[in-house]
């Protein structure tokens, strides 16, 4: 790590690799002669054309998207999603089931709960430190989806496995965990993310949608929620967040670069495998998350001694070790640990604790 940068355990905005900076940097004043930087270049011309059919071709090989989805570039994050998913997949007076397993589920089912007549919960955790195995959920056979969230950021919980749900389509925020680990994109109707976390800065959200899905809408959607009508006009039926779009096609190159997403999950798996192995090996230390649905990009943990909290934090910080605070709602410590902090950054995490655990532990 150089002197000037730290290890960002952020959980979005998160880390980008230097790579792509150094890249992003070089185009910055003038990309590939232009004359121009990314953003202040015509998102109708030649150049950004190029940039944006690049970033979705690069997306599709890593992802391996089938051609009956299309992949648009949105506005509005992960959060404009949990209305636009109703507005575009529910009939009025129309059905949808939620599974509850942390607060950005929460977060969802409370947005669909504007848009659907009978917005019902599946199952819900209290506390969020579990998925609960399927038999115990109540799925509705009119229901005209099922969303779930399969990592949760806040609290630390992931998926182990991907439910069954035969005909009715599954919809997933994907947001932290999408190219950090395979995804069986053919397992769901849509899958949607916002980009700050493994594609690239916020202002972009990826939208995965299958073909029959396409225009259902209620006739009420506005156009920037649509997704039909943005399908139509290759996700730019106003002014698109060119320079996110831009640096996320770096991010995709960047990654192919790496191996692809199948390499990079062995290394976010052995990342998070030392994470959690220093932590349970800790008497200062601990994670209240089931072993089996223990994220492998946010890993949240407490200290045995509330009063801990604020040096662990300040002595961190000097280490170059930022950003660790858990969130809000639930305290404690979160690193989160996506696709651009380096496997470096985890073990110097790794040895801080452990120093800091001999000191006051």
């Amino acid at each position: 790590m150089s002197n000037s940068r730290t290890y960002n355990f952020s959980a979005g905005p998160a880390a980008l690799p230097a790579a792509v900076l150094e890249q992003a940097k070089n185009d910055l004043l003038s990309y590939r002669g232009s004359g121009m930087s990314v953003m202040e270049m015509s998102h109708r011309g030649r150049d950004f054309i190029a940039i944006a059919r690049a970033a979705e071709a690069d997306l599709r090989d890593l992802m391996q998207i089938g051609a009956d989805y299309q992949v648009l570039f949105v506005q509005g994050g992960a959060t404009g999603q949990f209305a636009a998913v109703p507005m575009n997949l529910a009939p009025q007076g129309g059905a949808a089931d939620y599974l509850v397993t942390g607060i950005w589920g929460e977060k969802a089912f409370a947005e669909g709960r504007k848009y659907l007549d009978r917005a019902r919960l599946a199952a819900v955790t209290d506390p969020h430190t579990y998925v609960p195995p399927q038999g115990d959920w109540q799925l509705s056979a009119d229901a005209a989806y099922l969303h779930i969230t399969p990592n949760e950021t806040i609290n630390g919980v992931a998926f182990d496995t991907l439910p069954e749900v035969g005909d009715i389509p599954l919809v997933a925020d994907v947001s932290s965990i999408i190219l950090s680990q395979p995804i069986d994109v053919s397992r769901f109707g849509v899958l949607y993310a916002g980009a700050q976390k493994n594609i690239g800065p916020a202002g972009l959200a990826v939208l995965i949608v299958r073909d029959d899905l396409l225009g259902r809408s209620r006739p009420q959607t506005p156009a920037i929620w649509e997704w039909a009508t943005l399908a139509k006009a290759g996700s730019m039926i106003n002014t698109p967040p060119t320079y996110s779009w831009y640096i996320a096609g770096l991010m995709f190159r960047w990654l192919a670069e790496q191996g692809g997403v199948a390499a990079i999950a062995q290394v976010n798996r052995r990342k998070a495998d030392k994470l959690y192995a220093a932590i349970d090996d800790s008497g200062l230390y601990a994670n209240p998350v089931a072993p089996a649905n223990r994220s492998r990009v946010n890993v949240p943990f407490t200290l045995a001694r509330p009063e801990l909290d604020q040096p662990f934090l300040a002595q961190a910080r000097e280490a170059g070790l930022v950003n660790l605070e858990g969130h809000r709602s639930v305290g404690g410590m979160r690193a989160s640990i996506y696709n651009g902090m380096p496997e470096a950054g985890v073990d110097a995490l790794i040895a801080f604790m452990r120093e800091f655990e001999r000191a006051h532990g």
